[in-house]
C-alpha cells in the first residue's frame, strides 16, 4: 500500500484522537460539577497537567469571590485572574513544584468550618504536587520517581509508593483543609478511575500501608536512597485512612474519565460510516504485549471477520507501561504502535494511532504516532530496523524519522492513553 493510500486514513484516525481529547476538555465537563457557594470563604487548590484549564473553567463559571492557587505542568499554564497558576516538572519533579505545594498547603492550613475549598485535581499531580515526606529530600523523590518510571510498575503502583513518601498525598492535603467543606473535582487518567490513584490521592483517604508500598519496591528491585526505605520500614510515611474524621466533609466528583473520550470517539467514526468496538478503557500490562495482543485481535478481524466485520474501528484507554532496557526515547504509546506493526507485518487494510491524551508521550513534547501498512516498508527504505528500534525502547525515534508522529502541543487535558486501530475490509494476506 503506497505512503499516499495510507494517508487517506489519517484525517479520520486523528479526528478520533481530536474528538477524545475535546471530549475532555475541562470547559465542556467542569461547569455541571460546582458545589454551592459557602457562607465563607472559597479556596481553590489543585495540581495536575488539567489544573489550569480547571481553574479558567471554574473562575468562567463562579460570580462570587474566590483565590487559590495551582500547579499545572511547563507550558500548560492558562491565563486566570482570581487563581495563580504556577507551573513545575513531570514527570520528574522540581524546586518549583515543592514550592508550589507549600504554598498550596499554607494557603488551607487555618480554615474554618464555614470555608469551601475547591481542588482540582487530574493527572500528573503525583509529580506536580511534590512535598517529601519526614526526613525527605526532594532529591530523594526525584530519584525514587525515576526508578519507578523505569521500572515496569503499574501506575497504580507507582502512586501506592509516592503516597508513602509524601507529605500531602495520600489524604494528607485533606486532612491540612480540615475543618472547612472540601469538594475535589477530579479528571481520570487511571484505569478503575479510582480516586486515589488519580495524582496518588491528595483528597481522599488511602487503604494501602507502608508494608504495600515495600512490597511494590521489593517487586521491581527499585534501590531506594537510604532515608526512604527508613521511612517505608518505620511506618512514619503512614497515609490517611478510611474513616479518618478529618476527611468527614469531603467529597469527591468525577467530571470525566477515560470511557468518556472513547465513546466521543466512537461517535465520530459512526458518523464516517465505521462501526466502533469499544474494547476497553482500563486495558494494562507492557506497551509491546498490548501491541502484540490488538494486533491478533485485528488480524482475526482482517482476515476471518471475527469477532468483528471490517470496516470498523477497535478502540481502547488505559495506560500501558513500559520496562526501559534500551537507550531510546521511549514513549508507551509509539512502543505500543510499533509492536502492532511488526506484528502485523504490513497486513492489507489496517491503519492505527496512538498517542496521550495529554499531548506528552513518555517525555517527549509529541502525543504519539499513526502507522499503516507501508510502515515498516518505508522504514526498511530508510534504513531503520524496526526490531532494533523496538529493542531500544525507540518508538519515537522511529516515527519521527517517518514522518509519523502525531504532535498536538499542550491539549489542558489528560484522560490518558488513547488507541485506534482501523480495519478497512477483509484482508487477503
Amino acid at each position: 500500500m503506497s505512503a499516499a493510500t495510507e494517508g487517506d486514513r489519517r484525517p479520520l484516525l486523528r479526528a478520533l484522537f481530536d474528538a477524545a481529547v475535546a471530549a475532555a476538555q475541562p470547559a465542556l465537563c467542569l461547569p455541571a460539577h460546582l458545589p454551592e457557594k459557602p457562607a465563607g470563604r472559597t479556596f481553590v487548590i489543585g495540581a495536575g497537567k488539567a489544573s489550569a484549564a480547571m481553574a479558567r473553567a471554574l473562575e468562567q463559571h463562579w460570580d462570587g469571590p474566590l483565590q487559590g492557587l495551582v500547579v499545572t505542568r511547563y507550558g500548560y499554564g492558562v491565563p486566570c485572574e482570581r487563581i495563580e497558576i504556577v507551573e513545575a516538572a513531570h514527570p520528574v519533579p522540581d524546586a518549583a513544584g515543592l514550592r508550589a505545594a507549600e504554598r498550596i498547603r499554607a494557603l488551607v492550613s487555618d480554615l474554618r468550618p464555614d470555608d469551601l475549598v475547591i481542588a482540582l485535581i487530574s493527572g500528573g499531580g503525583s509529580s506536580l504536587l511534590v512535598a517529601p515526606g519526614p526526613g525527605l529530600t526532594l532529591a530523594d523523590k526525584q530519584a525514587v520517581n525515576t526508578a519507578l518510571l523505569e521500572s515496569g510498575a503499574t501506575i497504580s503502583e507507582m502512586n501506592c509508593v509516592r503516597r508513602h513518601l509524601s507529605a500531602l498525598k495520600g489524604g494528607r492535603l485533606a486532612a491540612v483543609c480540615h475543618p472547612a467543606k472540601l469538594v475535589s473535582l477530579l479528571i481520570s487518567d487511571v484505569p478503575g478511575d479510582r480516586p486515589i490513584d488519580i495524582a496518588s490521592g491528595p483528597t481522599v483517604a488511602d487503604p494501602t500501608t507502608c508494608a504495600d508500598a515495600l512490597a511494590i519496591v521489593q517487586r521491581y528491585r527499585i534501590a531506594l536512597p537510604p532515608a526512604v526505605r527508613a521511612l517505608l520500614e518505620s511506618g512514619a510515611g503512614e497515609t490517611v485512612k478510611p474513616h479518618d474524621p478529618r476527611l468527614a466533609r469531603s467529597e469527591s466528583r468525577l467530571i470525566t474519565a477515560p470511557q468518556i473520550a472513547l465513546e466521543a470517539a466512537a461517535r465520530v467514526a459512526r458518523d464516517a460510516g465505521i462501526k466502533p468496538y469499544i474494547l476497553g478503557d482500563s486495558l494494562e500490562g507492557e506497551a509491546r504485549e498490548v501491541g502484540k495482543t490488538i494486533a491478533g485481535i485485528a488480524r482475526q478481524v482482517a482476515l476471518h471477520g471475527q469477532p468483528f466485520r471490517p470496516p470498523c474501528v477497535l478502540l481502547s484507554g488505559g495506560e500501558t507501561t513500559v520496562t526501559l532496557k534500551g537507550r531510546g526515547r521511549g514513549g508507551r504509546n509509539v512502543e505500543f504502535l510499533l509492536s502492532l506493526a511488526i506484528a502485523l507485518d504490513g497486513l492489507p487494510g489496517v491503519h492505527a494511532i496512538a498517542g496521550d491524551t495529554d499531548g506528552v508521550d513518555g517525555v517527549e513534547e509529541i502525543a504519539g504516532a499513526c502507522a499503516a501498512p507501508d510502515t515498516l516498508a518505508r522504514a526498511w527504505t530508510l534504513g531503520l530496523r524496526p526490531r532494533a528500534s523496538l529493542d531500544d525502547n525507540d518508538g519515537h525515534g522511529f516515527f519521527q524519522a517517518l514522518g509519523d508522529s502525531v504532535v498536538t502541543g499542550p491539549t489542558l487535558t489528560n484522560v490518558n492513553d488513547f488507541r485506534a486501530v482501523l480495519i478497512d475490509g477483509p484482508a487477503t494476506g
